[in-house]
């Protein structure tokens, strides 16, 4: 960063403070919180390296699992899928999950920087902070996962079901990426330190992406994870992808447990069960941290 870049950060800070200043007095929190997407969104333009950074972290995940995985891990699955129609949902899902954690390093920067301060200066809604992050990370996802289709249609992976259902299948993950981020949300409130909030999350969820069918088939884990991978609700999300996208080649109807059996039902229960206790935990985290 130049010092003509370290120099305008103020003048921007206090244009973005006037544009939502610039939403009504007494309007709704979602009215406020679509004008603090937009200066969410605006942040992104100034600092675009976080951007392609999102952008091309999915991409070479494609590319290694496709091309130096896939000759190996590809002999393994059944039914006659090929690689690439397994692993790209399984890709949408921990890509979208891990662009969801941005909604808890986005909060805990601003709370540490002073931002949130500002905010509570002006007259809006003080749900218009979280709905505007939640909303501007929801939008940024919708980018990403253009990026990944392109990518995945360029490796070999191909839709062959109904376009409602594909529509379905795509609104099922950005779904699922909404609700995660209310829960990365209060997360990010609670640590409060960007750097704290980056370190915890990877621990969590980066192995609980790699314990579910995103890569490999879970029969060929050991029996305790293969349990994990059951009840994983990353799992049945991206079952849920897979059966919506047709790539699930011959394969009979699963068997077993609850969700391996009915994993659209599981994933939409996890999905609204996340949001009915994270909402109202993220606004009174939220409350509290702006008050001290």
């Amino acid at each position: 960063m130049t010092a003509t870049d370290r120099a305008s950060e103020p003048a921007q800070a206090a244009r973005d403070d006037e544009m939502v200043s610039e939403a009504p007095r007494g309007s709704h929190a979602v009215l406020d919180g679509l004008v603090v997407a937009k200066r969410n969104l605006l942040k992104i333009r100034r600092v675009p390296d976080v951007l392609v950074g999102t952008l091309i972290s999915p991409i070479m995940f494609i590319i290694l699992f496709r091309y130096v995985f896939g000759g190996a891990i590809g002999a393994q699955i059944p039914g006659g899928v090929s690689y690439a129609e397994y692993l790209i949902p399984g890709i949408f899902a921990q890509t979208v999950i891990f662009g969801a954690t941005v909604t808890g390093s986005g909060l805990a920067e601003d709370m540490q920087k002073g931002i949130i301060d500002r905010f509570r200066s002006l007259p809006m809604s003080r749900m218009a902070v979280l709905v505007g992050r939640t909303t501007s990370d929801l939008l940024t996802n919708v980018l990403v996962t253009i990026i990944m289709t392109a990518t995945g249609l360029l490796v070999g992976w191909r839709i062959t079901s109904s376009i409602p259902q594909a529509a379905a299948g795509f609104a099922l993950l950005l779904l699922f990426a909404y609700a995660f981020s209310w829960v990365m949300a209060y997360v990010g409130l609670l640590l409060r330190a960007p750097e704290s909030f980056n370190q915890i999350s990877f621990i969590v969820i980066f192995p609980l992406t790699f314990i579910a069918n995103t890569f490999v088939p879970p029969e060929t884990f050991p029996a305790a994870l293969r349990t994990v991978a059951e009840w994983n609700p990353i799992s049945t999300m991206v079952a849920s992808t897979r059966n919506l996208f047709g790539n699930t080649g011959t394969l009979p109807a699963p068997t077993g447990s609850l969700p391996i059996e009915h994993p659209t039902l599981y994933t939409l229960a996890w999905i609204g069960i996340a949001l009915a206790i994270f909402v109202p935990l993220a606004t009174r985290q939220f409350s509290r941290a702006t008050s001290r």
